[in-house]
């Protein structure tokens, strides 16, 4: 059992190139630091003193920046490639994660934090351009599994360490958010190759050879309607998700009464499951040739789940048994770290798989672009929802969201089964 187990995992990250792990330990650098988002609610109402109100609104502009950030992202990548966009928004996002500190007046500090989204979530589309450059179309999904296992241990360790921090000093979140950001640039920049394929035309404009002679219809996905069926079920879903950044250490701090420190080493669980775990079941679940597509409304099922649990603080669970406030934080932590494992990475490797090499940047643009959309109307619909009806109305309404995500997903299936293979596993491992 042991000796199967050890295989399961060594065959899970064979065939990944050096690249995407070189991108992998960029991403562990910056998300070591991460410790600003999952603590920014605490901070604006524990330190600058905001209502939830006022929190709520600064989180979603933090999201608006976030959605005009990956818009333009996608656009630039396509343009002029990942790497420099890669590595000017780590600089700029670090910069600019600096100075945010100092700012306290709520009208610029709104302003402040959109143009800090604007520069550091232009990374997202060229981030997973460049992994989906680096890697095969069979060991697509499976780079992008191992890109959020650096992740989620950079969050393990930001989210325990950010907890300690906040404790301490906010300030110190900053200072270290801002200045991780400005190291991955700089390892970046230095170990990371310009791709053979970018070349410099007589107007000095960075283009991607690859497209010159390309065939590929460069369909836009804003005329993809099953894409954009997609978009909307996967907003719906994250929706649902973000409430874990943003509405759920608020009601672990003031309804649980859960501390900070614990606040952060749940966070940090999280994060060592999804490393611990994912790779192996990814490479399982495709082994098994399931359809991508019913994984992914599974794990959604999973969010719905998770929300549920957070409405019996100090009660009896549906099955009866008694949940203590931290037994319901770890019982929620498990449910949705679960959920997670089996939705993200599927939803990146269908998008790079619904696009054209032409218009990568474009599709995974808009995917980003619903995740920005998703973390600006979480906290702004949580917040007013929580002041004007209580947290368990909420999570029973976040909870039906996630059920809406889930069955959109599933009539999706059901669509595209029949007439495209893009949206099923690889029936063997190595095959294109």
């Amino acid at each position: 059992m042991l000796q199967r187990t050890f295989h399961l995992y060594q065959r899970a990250y064979q065939g990944l190139s050096p690249s995407v792990w070189l991108l992998a330990g960029v991403m562990l650098i910056n998300r070591c630091g991460t410790m600003v988002l999952p603590f920014m609610t605490l901070y604006l109402t524990e330190h600058l003193h905001y209502s939830v109100t006022q929190t709520g609104a600064v989180m979603a502009i933090y999201g608006a920046g976030a959605f005009v950030g990956t818009f333009f992202g996608g656009r630039l990548t396509d343009r002029f490639g990942f790497y420099y966009v890669q590595l000017l928004s780590l600089l700029f996002g670090g910069a600019s994660l600096l100075g945010l500190q100092f700012i306290t007046n709520f009208y610029l500090l709104c302003g402040s934090v959109f143009f800090f989204t604007l520069f550091g979530d232009a990374f997202r589309p060229a981030n997973q351009a460049s992994i989906a450059y680096y890697s095969e179309p069979e060991t697509r999904t499976r780079a992008f599994s191992f890109n959020r296992l650096a992740i989620n241990l950079g969050w393990a360790v930001g989210g325990g360490v950010g907890g300690w921090l906040a404790g301490i000093d906010y300030s110190l979140l900053f200072w270290t958010d801002g200045l991780t950001c400005i190291v991955a640039g700089i390892v970046l920049w230095l170990y990371l190759p310009v791709p053979a394929t970018l070349h410099t035309d007589a107007a000095g404009k960075r283009s991607d050879t690859r497209l010159a002679n390309t065939t590929d219809v460069a369909k836009s996905p804003y005329h993809d309607r099953t894409f954009l069926g997609f978009v909307v079920c996967n907003t719906l879903f994250l929706i649902a998700f973000m409430q874990f950044f943003t509405i759920v250490p608020l009601f672990f701090k003031e309804i649980l009464h859960i501390t900070e420190g614990t606040i952060g080493l749940l966070m940090a669980l999280n994060g060592l499951l999804v490393v611990s775990i994912e790779m192996a079941l990814v490479y399982a679940v495709e082994q098994q040739k399931r359809a991508k597509l019913s994984l992914i409304t599974r794990g959604v099922l999973f969010t719905a789940a998770s929300f549920v649990v957070l409405t019996v603080p100090g009660g009896t669970a549906p099955l009866g048994i008694h949940l203590s406030g931290l037994g319901i934080a770890l019982a929620y932590i498990l449910l949705a770290t679960l959920s997670e494992m089996l939705v993200m990475p599927f939803l990146q490797s269908l998008t790079v798989e619904r696009s054209s090499l032409a218009t990568r940047g474009q599709y995974l643009a808009l995917y980003a672009m619903s995740g920005a959309l998703a973390q600006t109307m979480a906290p702004a619909l949580g917040s007013l929802m929580v002041a004007q009806f209580g947290f368990t109305v909420h999570w029973l309404i976040i909870a039906g969201v996630s059920l809406l995500s889930a069955g959109g997903f599933w009539q999706l299936g059901l669509k595209t089964a029949q007439n495209s293979s893009v949206y099923k596993v690889p029936p063997t491992v190595g095959s294109t």
